[in-house]
């Protein structure tokens, strides 16, 4: 227990240490890109500096299984320098108890950042959006969910207006919604008109609505003045695919908050499949964490000197940059529905794990 707890305490100071220093690289880097990418918008450096802080977190969230197996490589090389896990193997404990311990407090840790890491990114992301949008100053289309509608929002190409949108529901690909309605705004006189309609389709730059009833809003009696159409065009700037980005990316929600939030774009009518990689994802980030920490033992915590530590740390570190790749395909593999989404997460820790401790066992306990 004496020999878990120093190995455990080793472990959190390596990886503090090393999470500080990609924290403050990463920092610097958003910096610096937010200081050009706003060089003309006269910004200052504090501004800068708290932009690049709220877009930090979600950078270094991004990079945490790489963390870990650059943590679990600096453990075991120091380990094995200081003949440390010489002493620890002849008392008779075997290789995989010696991996046992920073491969769950890895998972742990994991388990931490799951459960407060991963909203707190979704927080700041949204306001990191928030900033740069208001030095931008450039998007105008949003969307949203209700609990069973569908919410739009869009400028028209020429400008002079906007539109809000809301309808019942969308079809999986956005391109057509049903039971819609337009709410038109002008710049100076605020909403002139509102249109029904039973179905309307996205085409290139217009709606194309079917039996459609035009209130103008400006009348004095508009439910009187009602035109129906039986197909009616709006000029459009949005595409189907800019309306599904407009959900945001699957991490810019909580992950608490995730198994409602893929229930209301069911319900919608859009497809979930991103969102449901995402949550298997991260529920899946700990043993993905612990499979980094096996590969980082698989090649370093045996007694090396001079050149072969290179060759060890090298090893070690391009195991856990295929491991990183192979969670990534398979994140788009399940993305697009060629996979099942508890496959795309669960599949490439468990690869590595078996692959990492089968190598352990041939090297060091024969």
């Amino acid at each position: 227990m004496i020999l878990a707890r120093y190995l455990a305490r080793r472990y959190l100071r390596v990886l503090t240490l090393i999470a500080a220093v990609f924290g403050l690289i990463l920092f610097l880097i958003d910096m610096i890109e937010t200081v050009r990418r706003f060089s003309g918008r006269g910004i200052g450096l504090s501004e800068a500096a708290g932009i690049a802080a709220l877009n930090v977190t979600g950078s270094f969230y991004s990079i945490l299984p790489l963390i870990t197996v650059l943590s679990g490589i600096a453990l075991f090389i120091g380990l094995a320098r200081s003949s440390e896990m010489v002493a620890i193997r002849a008392s008779g404990r075997s290789a995989l108890r010696c991996v046992a311990v920073p491969a769950l407090t890895a998972a742990a840790v994991g388990v931490l950042a799951v459960a407060l890491v991963n909203p707190l990114v979704a927080v700041t992301g949204g306001l990191y959006d928030d900033a740069v949008a208001a030095i931008d100053r450039n998007g105008q289309q949003t969307v949203s969910l209700g609990e069973s509608e569908v919410w739009l929002r869009q400028g028209f190409p020429q400008g002079g207006g906007q539109v809000v949108i809301r309808a019942a529901r969308t079809s999986p690909d956005a391109a057509v919604l049903y039971q819609a309605s337009f709410l038109i705004f002008d710049e100076s006189r605020g909403p002139v008109r509102r249109i029904e309609a039973r179905e309307a389709r996205l085409e290139p730059g217009e709606w194309v609505l079917t039996d459609a009833r035009d209130f103008p809003l400006d009348a004095p009696n508009p439910q009187a003045a009602m035109v129906v159409r039986d197909e009616l065009r709006l000029p459009s700037d949005l595409t189907a695919q800019r309306i599904r980005e407009g959900f945001g990316r699957p991490d810019s929600v909580p992950v608490w908050q995730l198994p409602a939030f893929i229930d209301g774009l069911e319900r919608a009518g859009f497809s979930a499949a991103r969102h449901k990689v995402w949550f298997q994802m991260e529920l899946a980030r700990p043993a993905m964490m612990a499979a980094m920490i096996l590969i980082a033992a698989a090649f370093t915590m045996q007694h090396v000197r001079g050149r072969n530590t290179g060759a060890a740390v090298l090893m070690a570190f391009g195991g856990g940059i295929a491991l990183f790749f192979l969670r990534n395909l398979a994140q788009v593999l399940g993305d697009n529905g060629q996979i099942t989404p508890e496959m795309a997460a669960w599949t490439p820790p468990a690869v590595g794990a078996a692959l990492a401790v089968a190598l352990i066992l041939k090297r060091e306990d024969g």
